[in-house]
């Protein structure tokens, strides 16, 4: 289950993680986003900013990311 929704379209992943990050800000620890990411870039770059940030990717599936905010 997801707290919040967030479609990022065809967003570049420059841009898309900037917003990710706004995003994520807002919620609590422990709080699940689903973001929906189509640029073929996010396969790769979601997964290893979550790695970097600390958040946890719960699940993906091409287009679809699903993050829990960590504190």
């Amino acid at each position: 289950m997801s707290d919040t929704e967030w479609d990022a379209a065809d967003m570049g992943c420059g841009e898309l993680v900037l917003e990710l990050r706004a995003r994520l800000a807002a919620l609590a620890p422990g709080q699940v986003l689903t973001l929906i990411a189509r640029d073929p870039g996010a396969r790769a770059d979601i997964p290893a900013w979550c790695r970097m940030t600390g958040h946890t990717l719960v699940s993906e599936r091409h287009p679809r990311y699903v993050i829990r905010k960590e504190p």
